[in-house]
């Protein structure tokens, strides 16, 4: 059975493109749900007009899919509260952006 390590290991090598840091370090992945082989990603962007919310969309997906062979069905859901800031960005993603 997949679990949200291996998830999170997935969407850690998703990054955003402007940004360049992971999806998982930037903190927009909110909640990871595992319902067998469904896989439930709730996540936000940057910001709501974002132009890169479909190809990120299809990128967590894709992730998913590569990573965890046993996942049929990934449904993302994006959301917009609580709104993203930059204090959400872990350390690691810090030490990318040279904050730390």
């Amino acid at each position: 059975m997949t679990t949200e390590e291996e998830i999170l290991h997935a969407l850690r090598g998703v990054n955003d493109p402007e940004v360049g840091v992971n999806l998982v370090d930037l903190g927009l992945i909110y909640a990871t749900e595992i319902m067998g082989a469904k896989v439930r990603i709730v996540m936000t962007m940057t910001t709501p007009a974002c132009p890169m919310h479909s190809y990120l969309t299809e990128e967590v997906q894709e992730a998913i899919h590569v990573q965890c062979e046993e996942v049929e069905n990934v449904e993302v859901e994006l959301v917009w509260d609580p709104p993203w800031s930059p204090q959400m960005i872990s350390d690691a993603g810090k030490r990318q952006l040279g904050w730390l």
